[in-house]
C-alpha cells in the first residue's frame, strides 16, 4: 500500500493510494472525517441577547466556527489530567461583547489563548439593528466529528477508484466518443482515439463514450473500454482550515492503525495467545 502522487494546493489535498482494498479506503474516508480532533464550541453562557436570533441558534452559529487547532497543545478532555473539569491543556474560552447598528463576525470573538482563534474572521453571526446587543462566555473543548459534525475538519473528502481506459485497434478514429466525452479526457490522435495526457484521472467513469462508440456500427463490442482499478484510489481532503490537511490524513492513518491494533490485541487475550 502506497501513496503514488500527491498535490496539495490552499488546504486542498488530492493522492493516489494504490495497493489498497474499497474497505480501507472507505474506512480511511471515514477515519479523516469523523475520527480527527478539533477544537469547536460546545458551551455558551449568554450574558445578554436582544438580537433576532433565539439564544439556541446563536449557540447553534457559533459551534460551526472552525478554529485553528494545535493538537500538539490539546487534548480531549477524557484523556486530560484535569479529568474534565476544563484547563488549559483542554479547554479554550471566548467572550464577546457587540452593540449594533452592525453585523457580528467570528473575528469579535476573543479568544483568551492568542493562538486559538477562528479560521476566518468575516464569517458573519448575526446582525443587529440600533439597541441591539449581543454578550457572551463561550467554551471550545476537543471532540471528534464522530460526536458531532462541528468537529469534523474538513469540507469535503472522498475519493472514487482509478478510472482505466483501453482503446482497441479497431477504432477508426470517428470522433464521437471525443465528442461525448464531458471532462475532456480524450483527443484524437491520426486515424484513432487517446487519452490526452495528465487527464485519465478526470474521467467519471460515465461511459458515454462506449455507447458513442457503439451507436456507429461498430460492432457489437465498442472499439473503447472504460473500467475502474479497484486497488486504486483517487481522494480530494478539503480542509476546512482548523488543522492543515496534512495533519487530518496522518491522523486519519494513526487512528485506524490504533484501532487495528487495539483490535489485534484483544482477539490474542482472547485466543489466550501471550
Amino acid at each position: 500500500m502506497q501513496i503514488e502522487s500527491a498535490r496539495i494546493e490552499d488546504g486542498i489535498a488530492r493522492f493516489v493510494l494504490s495497493g489498497a482494498t474499497p474497505a480501507f479506503a472507505n474506512a480511511l474516508r471515514r477515519a479523516m472525517i469523523g475520527e480527527v480532533p478539533t477544537l469547536a464550541i460546545e458551551d455558551v453562557k449568554i450574558y445578554d441577547n436582544s438580537s433576532t436570533l433565539f439564544d439556541e441558534i446563536l449557540a447553534h452559529r457559533l459551534g460551526l466556527i472552525p478554529i485553528k487547532t494545535d493538537l500538539s497543545r490539546f487534548r480531549q478532555q477524557d484523556e486530560c489530567s484535569c479529568e474534565g473539569v476544563g484547563c488549559p491543556l483542554c479547554l479554550v474560552t471566548f467572550t464577546m461583547s457587540v452593540e449594533g447598528p452592525r453585523t457580528v463576525y467570528s473575528g469579535d470573538l476573543i479568544s483568551d489563548d492568542p493562538e486559538t482563534r477562528p479560521v476566518q474572521d468575516d464569517i458573519p453571526i448575526a446582525r443587529l439593528f440600533e439597541g441591539q446587543k449581543v454578550v457572551l462566555e463561550a467554551r471550545a473543548v476537543v471532540n471528534v466529528g464522530s460526536t458531532h459534525a462541528k468537529w469534523q475538519p474538513t469540507t469535503a473528502c472522498g475519493y472514487k477508484t482509478y478510472p482505466v481506459i483501453e482503446i482497441a485497434e479497431k477504432c477508426d478514429g470517428c470522433g464521437m466518443c471525443i465528442d461525448e466525452c464531458p471532462r475532456g479526457v480524450l483527443e484524437l490522435q491520426g486515424r484513432t482515439a487517446r487519452v490526452v495526457e495528465g487527464k485519465i484521472e478526470e474521467c467519471s467513469l460515465c461511459r458515454l463514450c462506449e455507447k458513442a462508440c457503439l451507436t456507429t456500427g461498430i460492432g457489437e463490442e465498442p472499439a473503447i473500454s472504460v473500467r475502474s482499478d479497484t486497488s486504486r484510489f483517487i481522494f480530494v481532503v478539503e480542509s476546512d482550515g482548523s488543522l492543515p490537511v496534512q495533519t487530518i490524513i496522518q491522523k486519519g492513518l494513526e487512528y485506524i492503525r490504533k484501532q487495528s491494533t487495539d483490535l489485534a490485541d484483544t482477539l490474542n487475550e482472547i485466543a489466550g495467545v501471550n
